[in-house]
């Protein structure tokens, strides 16, 4: 059994290279599609991943159990999450690992991993290891790495589910046979897992010519296209994706038959590069950080243009638009210092959804979530007042929130959006019908 070793500074149990051979890591899983890649490409460098799609109330109940209930909902689930599944017996508790992400922010993302650590050792676990994946040089492990390899493998895997997740919502609502959509997204999956075992099929040539196969069979599907209602979503990045944090959410209005919009995960990876690219600007910096973030978010733009590009070759679907204009969008709503969380990204994707017009959104928060009450709960009067046909709700998320309530809501959302259309009130309209950003609105008021 390998060596149960501290780092010298912090006391935090070191992920080792023994450990890596021997070892079983638990992920969260927040979207489902993009993470059954991402746990094939850390399989395919050497790590045995076990992702967790456990449900139930009893997660939310260990969650209570050991953070603080004023803690953020997400970082209560996610804990919680593994706690339960390190109670489930399911595993060896000395051979397992757990897995989360940081982005470096001064949110949950970056400060939930101590949270996770107390919590372990009042559980009686103070002896798993827990290892940060992140891109900031926060926490590193001799038994995990980065490479150049394995970020290869996690940007494709962002591109392929940005792009079978698209296709499936613009597909499923007007599907002549039902389940067809998500039959689609199980083939593609499992031929790309396939794919990744071997380095010939990670390239650029091969994710290209397999995103024109994806849109081919998605185009085959037999539709019967109506005029539904498009609905958003748009938020907290784990509750905006995770069916654990939003309570089904895609599932439930899917069940209302209306089109589910959901901005794809790249936007954000971008928007977090991109944080680092603008950084030396606003509050000064090194030029050496300023040059490697520019040339990573270069390769991750020129990705999503490639997809962009690729989806207008087939008129049934509608790509989504590209980070540099959502970032343009913003102008005149929220400075680009507003990072904490998704920052300025929430206000721009509510721009972004209600100028490609889906003019009804469910922006989704847990409870007292600062960075979405100021990004996007407290843009919705300003977003409204320049854009006359939005039809935004704010949804809290937490752990005496129940679905019915939520959902209540929302249903309340989705029969406004009826009455405006009913009345005559623009449905869909495009972005010529706005003033793109709020600079110019005030311009032609001067």
């Amino acid at each position: 059994m390998a060596e149960i070793i501290r780092d010298k500074k912090t006391g935090r149990i070191l992920f080792t290279k023994e450990m890596k051979k021997e070892y079983t890591l638990l992920i969260p899983n927040m979207l489902p599609v993009h993470f059954k890649l991402f746990s094939k490409a850390l399989q395919m460098h050497g790590y045995n991943v076990v992702l967790l799609e456990t449900t139930g109330r009893q997660i939310v109940n260990e969650g209570l159990k050991n953070v603080h209930n004023d803690t953020c909902y997400p970082a209560l689930l996610v804990i919680g999450q593994m706690i339960d599944a390190l109670n489930s017996g399911k595993y060896d508790l000395n051979k397992t690992a757990l897995m989360i992400t940081q982005t470096g922010g001064g949110c949950r993302a970056s400060n939930y991993i101590f949270l996770l650590r107390k919590a372990l050792a009042k559980s009686g676990y103070e002896n798993i290891p827990v290892i940060s994946v992140n891109l900031s040089g926060m926490e590193k492990n001799p038994g995990f790495k980065l490479t150049l390899g394995l970020i290869k493998k996690l940007v494709y895997g962002i591109v392929y589910g940005d792009l079978l997740m698209l296709l499936a919502n613009q597909t499923r609502p007007y599907e002549i046979a039902k389940g067809a959509a998500d039959e689609m997204i199980d083939k593609w999956a499992a031929i790309l897992n396939d794919e990744f075992k071997s380095s010939k099929n990670v390239t650029y040539k091969r994710v290209k010519y397999n995103m024109d196969r994806i849109l081919a069979d998605f185009n085959s599907i037999p539709i019967n296209k109506t005029d539904k209602i498009k609905v958003g979503v748009v938020g907290e990045i784990y509750v905006k994706y995770a069916p654990l944090g939003n309570n089904n959410l895609e599932k439930f209005l899917q069940s209302e038959d209306v089109e589910v919009v959901v901005p794809g995960l790249m936007d954000f990876v971008i928007f977090k590069v991109d944080n680092r690219v603008v950084d030396p600007t606003i509050y000064g910096g090194g030029r050496i950080k300023h040059f490697v973030a520019s040339k990573f978010e270069n390769y991750l733009l020129g990705w999503q243009n490639d997809m962009i590009e690729a989806i207008k070759k087939y008129p049934r679907f509608t790509p989504p638009q590209s980070f540099l204009k959502t970032k343009e969008m913003v102008k005149g709503y929220v400075g680009y210092g507003n990072k904490m969380g998704e920052g300025w990204l929430l206000t721009g994707e509510m721009l972004e959804l209600v100028h490609s017009g889906t003019n009804n959104i469910v922006c989704t928060q847990p409870f007292g979530c600062l960075p979405n009450h100021v990004a996007g709960k407290g843009m919705m009067k300003k977003i409204k007042a320049l854009n006359p046909t939005a039809n935004i709700v704010a949804i809290d998320y937490d752990p005496g929130a129940t679905a019915i309530n939520q959902e209540n809501r929302i249903k309340l959302m989705i029969a406004n959006a009826k009455r405006m259309k009913q009345s005559g009130i623009i449905e869909n309209a495009t972005a010529e019908d706005f003033i793109t950003t709020a600079e110019e609105r005030e311009k032609t008021t001067v």
